[in-house]
């Protein structure tokens, strides 16, 4: 019989090393917290741009370190073996139960790496609702006050920041974080603009974000608006006027494609050129129809030349060409008033309440406290002297008129942000800004004489109008209280109207302020002068 042949023993996996344990630790807290985000979002009744970049970024990237750290305890356990006979090399790590040492070692390993991944699957999960809250938004960034007191006062109060300025997918999250970092860099170094610029130049469209909520294709008929103006005199003089608003539709199958959302269908398109930041000048326009037919409108008082329009950024329109302001609005002062009027935390019965509460939220203040503290003496100097009798039967309406007026600046302006209603112009309506008449101001015309129309019945038509209730019982157009005559053809309605004070003639007209406007200026001369 020969010698028995001595089996060499197989040298155990490089892996078997404290360092790639911890590695395969991590591995496997990063797979824990991946499965739970993925049963998270197959079972979510909504969509969260977070959560997919948690589930499909961030804790992958994770455990790809994880897996790092593994190769690299197995490179340290290779380099080490070198060292060392291959009889010296055992096949798992020396441990020894027996010895009280080793027992807690590997008692308290198995302890840390069951917290650690209990840890790390609860913390995703309380990441994954902090990221997508308002707060992670509005309030780790003071720099943003602004806009997280309007986006609360507002009407999208309820849906997430996420929901709007970023939307479902990983693409536009990643595209908001780069966007992010240079903001990140600007408040570090107090290089932020006072206020923050708007409009936002690369927001998500529309089509992905506003119409998962609201369909255009829906929209059709009419709706009605009851407007509520308190007049700057001594009794506070409500007007009311009742006008249905030509919502329109945006598709044929829904009514007939007409009215404001006529703008929507989906079967147009339309774009323009806007010569400055905040989208207010639009001097061309150009409108593909259903039928693909294209016409192009050009204002005809500031024309575009050729090569403009061949080298300017042409923006497709979308729902925030008009709703500009869907989450953040900052109130011009007359209209926040007159809110504060109608709901009644205001008392019209106090003289001369809107003139004073508009002065006084009108002038520049350093800091917001400031502001606070100004109000609170305007408005009780102002009755003390004025209105003996009122200041001292009235004291508890004066009170709340002051706190209210208090909320007003609090809510809608911020000296220490260089923020508020002027800043950031509202495209509803063309009360305050021009808003509609950007384009629809009868000066932008095609090569084939085609006027984009400023009729104002073609978007709204009153139903009431309280200063001539009788008058108006039948839908008509809107008529001006006061006989404009071809003012109202010269000029949009901003040009008198303005949020911050009552209309001041330039010159000082005294009783003959009665007379109507045409009585001194009349049309061919308005032409001509331009006042």
């Amino acid at each position: 019989m020969g010698e028995t042949e001595q089996t060499v023993p197989k040298p155990p996996t490089l892996l078997r090393n404290y360092v790639s344990l911890v590695g395969a630790a991590i591995v496997a807290a990063s797979l824990a917290s991946v499965t739970l985000l993925f049963l998270l979002e197959i079972g979510s009744s909504g969509e969260n741009p977070y959560l997919g970049i948690l589930t499909y970024i961030i804790f992958p990237s994770i455990l790809m370190f994880g897996l790092l750290v593994v190769v690299v305890g197995g490179l340290r356990e290779r380099r080490r073996r070198h060292r060392v006979s291959p009889s010296d090399i055992a096949a798992y790590p020396q441990l020894d139960l027996n010895d009280p040492h080793s027992r807690r070692a590997v008692f308290v390993f198995m302890l840390v790496t069951f917290l650690f991944i209990s840890a790390s699957a609860f913390g995703s999960y309380r990441a994954f609702e902090y990221t997508e809250s308002v707060g992670f938004c509005g309030q780790t960034c003071h720099v943003m006050k602004p806009e997280r007191t309007s986006y609360l006062a507002g009407a999208h109060a309820r849906v997430g920041c996420v929901g709007c300025h970023v939307g479902p997918g990983a693409g536009w999250y990643v595209r908001s974080k780069l966007s992010g970092a240079y903001q990140l860099y600007s408040v570090t170094f107090n290089k932020y603009s006072r206020p923050i610029k708007s409009p936002v130049h690369n927001l998500r469209p529309a089509q992905e974000t506003c119409e998962q909520c609201h369909w255009p294709e829906k929209f059709f008929g009419a709706q009605m608006k009851v407007f509520n103006h308190y007049a700057y005199d001594e009794q506070n003089t409500r007007r009311q006027t009742r006008m249905l608003i030509n919502v329109g539709g945006g598709s044929s199958t829904t009514g007939l494609v007409t009215g404001i959302h006529w703008h929507m269908n989906i079967a147009n398109e339309i774009n323009y050129i806007s010569v400055d930041d905040q989208r207010q000048i639009i001097p061309w326009v150009r409108i593909k129809d259903h039928k693909g037919n294209v016409t192009e409108y050009h204002d005809r008082n500031r024309p575009p030349s050729a090569e403009q329009i061949a080298q300017a950024n042409k923006r497709r329109m979308d729902c925030v060409d008009c709703h500009n302001r869907p989450a953040h609005v900052y109130l011009p002062p007359d209209v926040a008033l007159d809110q504060a009027f109608v709901a009644g935390r205001l008392d019209p019965s106090l003289p001369y309440l809107k003139r004073q509460a508009v002065e006084v939220l009108s002038r520049q203040y350093a800091s917001t406290p400031e502001a606070v503290s100004a109000i609170d003496k305007g408005l009780n100097d102002f009755y003390r002297t004025n209105y003996g009798d009122v200041y001292s039967q009235k004291q508890a309406l004066i009170k709340g008129a002051v706190t209210e007026v208090q909320r007003i600046f609090e809510t809608y302006f911020f000296p220490e942000m260089k923020t508020d209603w002027q800043t950031h112009p509202n495209n509803i309506g063309h009360l305050h800004f021009s808003g509609c008449f950007r384009c629809h101001d009868g000066e932008h015309v095609s090569n084939t004489g085609k006027i984009i129309t400023n009729d104002c019945n073609v978007c709204h038509s009153v139903i009431y109008d309280s200063i001539n209730p009788a008058a108006s019982v039948k839908t008509g157009p809107f008529q001006h209280p006061v006989d404009l005559g071809g003012l109202a053809d010269e000029h949009k309605c901003d040009y008198c109207h303005k949020a911050n004070k009552p209309f001041q003639h330039p010159v000082n007209l005294g009783d003959i302020s009665m007379f109507q406007c045409v009585q001194c200026h009349p049309k061919k001369d308005m032409k001509t002068t331009g006042q």
